[in-house]
């Protein structure tokens, strides 16, 4: 298939695509925090509290802070405010959906916060992947005016 412009094919975009913005979205949510307490927040304040912090957490730290720009800003323009709180609903009862069903068992902070943070790594893969979805179900592309 050609694009009709570039003169190169045009690659539409597909599961595995959104797959792997999905798992690019969950690691950056549970390398920053996570309930294990193997993240960036513990093995910063770990740090922090003994020798203090070297250059090395600030190198780790500003990739995290621009890896969370990229996501939020990519969010918050595909889907906006209103299509943010859509999708953190709909991934919210989703979640609750299958606690109730006996899928998921809540019984726990812990198990809770895990929940929860996925449910922010999926709405930030749907909404860096909002424009080609919205492409492949309307064909209109969207385009940012900004």
């Amino acid at each position: 298939m050609n694009d009709g412009k570039s003169g190169k094919p045009h690659r539409s975009f597909g599961l595995v695509d959104f797959l792997w913005r999905w798992a690019a979205a969950l690691v950056l949510v549970f390398v920053t925090y996570n309930p294990a307490g193997r993240s960036y927040f513990h093995w910063a304040k770990a740090t922090f509290v003994g020798e203090g912090l070297e250059p090395v957490h600030y190198f780790v730290g500003v990739i995290l802070v621009a890896g969370w720009t990229i996501f939020v800003i990519a969010t918050a323009r595909s889907l906006g405010a209103l299509g943010t709180i859509i999708g953190a609903a709909l991934v919210g009862t989703g979640i609750w959906l299958l606690v109730d069903i006996g899928l998921l068992h809540a019984d726990s902070v812990s198990t809770i916060a895990w929940l929860t943070l996925f449910a922010l790594g999926t709405l930030l893969a749907i909404g860096l992947s909002w424009s080609h979805i919205w492409l492949r179900l309307s064909g209109q592309l969207e385009v940012d005016e900004d």
